[in-house]
């Protein structure tokens, strides 16, 4: 994901260099929004990692992480609209640059297979479960948590 925020944030770049008046000033405003994209990216790894094994308790950990990265790019857009020193529509486009690199994630993926000639693994079915254990016992560690 990183490399298609990469690439949104140098196309954004490019087509800002023929119509923005102050150069300086719209490139810190988009880097600045892609760089947040790029943690956001990171932190929503770190929140399902450490959700997923949770069970029910993993949509709690999920919203969480999600509150938390809406009230940091709240906070980074309302002092950049404050202080005036950074566009915040710009410092936006640079953070949607993480819903573009999502959109287009499975063009990128088919791109970067064709390039480092890589394939994709073959899902294959899960082996059978092993046969019932004695009463009283579990089957297998897996059936032991329930």
């Amino acid at each position: 994901m990183h490399l298609g925020q990469l690439f949104f944030g140098i196309v954004c770049q490019l087509i800002g260099a023929f119509f923005v008046q102050n150069q300086v000033w719209y490139a810190a405003s988009l880097w600045l929004g892609v760089v947040f994209s790029m943690a956001a990216v990171l932190h929503m790894a770190r929140t399902l990692d450490r959700a997923l094994p949770l069970g029910e308790a993993a949509a709690k950990v999920i919203s969480r992480g999600y509150l938390f990265r809406y009230a940091i790019i709240l906070f980074v857009m309302t002092v950049a609209a404050l202080t005036k020193v950074l566009n915040p529509l710009i410092v936006f486009l640079g953070y949607m640059s993480l819903k573009v690199t999502a959109y287009i994630e499975p063009f990128t993926h088919k791109l970067l297979n064709r390039l480092f000639h890589e394939t994709d693994p073959v899902p294959e079915p899960l082996p059978e479960q092993e046969d019932a254990a004695p009463e009283g016992q579990a089957s297998s560690a897996a059936d032991s948590q329930f």
